[in-house]
């Protein structure tokens, strides 16, 4: 039956780029994919680096309690910090450290260079399908 083949090998295919590339590649630097997708948009923020723990959430599309869980880690390895939130007394603020910052920018190439390598399987204008439909799909989600 066609959906379920073809969902059954979107499922197939993220997990195995996340086990066997994504994983792989993170755990040289003592990353997670879940600390990558918290460290990935401080650094898309721009300078300073700054972010609230509810937009960290909602570009990870997790819950401030598996935020909050992550954001632990990243901080004990001192790639992020908690600040006051200068608007909101009860607020706290998320900052990349200049560790952490070099750590994303590090990763981003490799990372980009490992997608870049297994999608070379298709031609340009195979991704670009792929691309379109694949957004259109999760449009339609």
């Amino acid at each position: 039956m066609l959906p379920v083949e073809t969902i059954g090998r979107l499922l197939d295919a993220a997990a195995r780029v996340t086990r066997d590339h994504m994983n792989p590649l993170l755990a040289e630097v003592g990353l997670h994919v879940g600390e990558f997708d918290v460290l990935t948009p401080l650094r898309r923020s721009g300078a300073p680096y700054v972010l609230s723990p509810t937009q960290l959430s909602e570009a990870a599309l997790i819950s401030s309690g598996g935020m909050t869980d992550r954001l632990d880690r990243l901080e004990r390895a001192g790639l992020v910090e908690r600040r006051p939130d200068p608007h909101d007394r009860r607020g706290r603020q998320i900052a990349l450290t200049a560790a952490g910052k070099r750590v994303i920018d590090d990763m981003i190439g490799r990372m980009v260079a490992m997608e870049t390598e297994l999608l070379s399987v298709l031609t340009e204008a195979e991704q670009k399908k792929l691309n379109a439909l694949l957004k259109k799909l999760l449009a339609g989600i």
